[in-house]
């Protein structure tokens, strides 16, 4: 999975040149099929990663009522509430570059 430290994807909503975002293919709806699929794809891979780190913090007990605050199960989960959402993620990869596509009908 990419750096997601490293990813200038905007944490808020931005505006995008239509032109720029349908270029590669030059057909909105296929730009947006393909974007949709790789933010599918990153939410898939953070999801996982999430849950694997949570797991190392994980305290298994007997009584629901024993609540446990683990200061790095936070901070994980804070950092991961900070990123990008995976939409403008996918979004930033593929006004750069980073994605691969093809079509299968052509």
């Amino acid at each position: 999975m990419n750096d997601l430290r490293k990813t200038e994807a905007p944490v808020s909503t931005v505006t995008i040149d239509k032109n720029k975002f349908d270029s590669p293919t030059e057909n909105i709806y296929e730009a947006i099929s393909v974007v949709a699929k790789r933010a599918n794809q990153i939410n898939a891979e953070i999801k996982k990663e999430l849950i694997e780190k949570l797991e190392e913090f994980a305290t298994y007990t007997d009584s629901l009522e024993e609540i446990f605050e683990n200061k790095e199960q936070i901070e994980v989960s804070k950092f991961y509430e900070k990123l990008p959402k995976p939409h403008a993620i996918a979004i930033q990869e593929w006004l750069e570059g980073k994605i691969y596509h093809r079509n299968t009908e052509k």
